[in-house]
């Protein structure tokens, strides 16, 4: 079975319906690890030193956004027979309006440091040009309406997927390096989103087999942890082959993770995450930037990893509790929520079906 029948298998392979647990806490680790690795950096660059958190962040490196891409492919089988209006609407209109949205919101919080060194003409052009060159953190809601158009592209006329997969792995491997965010990140990355979605059913029976086989998941969990390890601190994480190897292997780790907590019964903080994955990647950049400041600048915690941890919650959790705020007042919901005149057609009525990792 591969991604591209028109289900997705579940437990005994029936059709996963609803939101599927260890997918949402697959989700929710992988945006604290993108927060993370923003916080941190951020950190570790106004302070001039490094912290301890650097080398978690160093050790995610090969699998942080391999394994997003892949997640963020894995229903897509259950859409890419969609006609094409509620196919663009769903995958390419829902994540432009967030782009432009937050896009704008960025730029009115950043306009005034920036005009102060380059002046507001610079701001403006800057602003234009990040339609064409995507901006700091958006640039991944920038890149998968691109990687869905082109995948449908690709489905509708017929093109193997074998074909489409070793070509995907050749530009992953290849030195790719144009300076534009949109090919550079495209190359990079397609290969995982497209695997993703190829292998669905794969990534399923996976995850299925790592909740029944407890130790072993957790035994082959240590041993990849090992070679990931050895080979990023090492300094052999970005060779050819082995950075694509790093990334799937990296990318599967995250999913036989993300069952095992699930089937431990720990997983509801990073399941929650999950689910409102695109709140905290819209709005984690202020109340990251505006916690790194605050400490820093009073020097009230003197350890740059302590600093840079409390940052990442920080991130994380503000957004989190703007969504509450909204949801309870009904204020501010356009932040988070595209409205009706944002969409190309009506939602049909509501059925329960399996959530994609939008």
């Amino acid at each position: 079975m591969t991604g591209r029948e028109t289900g997705i298998a579940g437990p005994s392979g029936r059709i996963a319906t609803g939101r599927i647990d260890w997918v949402d806490t697959a989700k929710g680790l992988c945006i604290i690890f993108v927060v993370m690795m923003h916080s941190t950096l951020g950190v570790e660059n106004a302070a001039g030193r490094e912290g301890w958190l650097g080398l978690v962040v160093e050790f995610a490196r090969p699998f942080r956004m391999p394994d997003f891409f892949m997640i963020s492919g894995l229903f897509l089988a259950l859409v890419i027979d969609r006609p094409w209006r509620r196919y663009l609407d769903r995958k390419v209109v829902h994540f432009a309006y967030f782009y432009v949205l937050w896009l704008t919101i960025q730029f009115a919080v950043k306009a005034p440091s920036m005009a102060a060194e380059t002046g507001w003409g610079s701001v403006v052009s800057d602003y234009l040009l990040a339609y064409v060159q995507p901006f700091g953190t958006l640039w991944f809601i920038y890149m998968l309406p691109v990687m869905f158009v082109i995948t449908k592209v690709l489905h509708d006329r017929g093109v193997p997927w074998q074909a489409v997969l070793a070509v995907a792995a050749v530009l992953q491997i290849a030195p790719i390096s144009t300076g534009s965010v949109l090919i550079d990140e495209f190359s990079s990355r397609y290969v995982y989103f497209y695997a993703g979605y190829i292998f669905a059913t794969r990534a399923f029976a996976l995850a299925d087999w790592a909740r029944q086989h407890l130790a072993l998941g957790v035994a082959g969990l240590i041993a990849w942890g090992v070679v990931n390890g050895l080979l990023v601190f090492n300094g052999l994480a970005d060779l050819p082959l082995v950075g694509l190897a790093l990334g799937t292997a990296g990318a599967l780790a995250v999913i036989v993770t993300s069952a095992l907590l699930t089937q431990a019964g720990i997983a509801a903080p990073f399941a929650h995450c999950g689910r409102q994955s695109i709140v905290i990647y819209l709005a984690f950049f202020f109340p990251m930037a505006v916690t790194r400041i605050v400490l820093l600048k009073t020097g009230l915690i003197p350890d740059v990893g302590t600093v840079s941890a409390i940052v990442t919650a920080a991130g994380v959790v503000a957004p989190l509790v703007l969504a509450w705020l909204i949801e309870r007042t009904g204020y501010g919901r356009f932040l988070f929520h595209r409205p009706a005149w944002a969409r190309l057609e009506r939602d049909p009525p509501r059925r329960p079906v399996a959530q994609a990792a939008e």
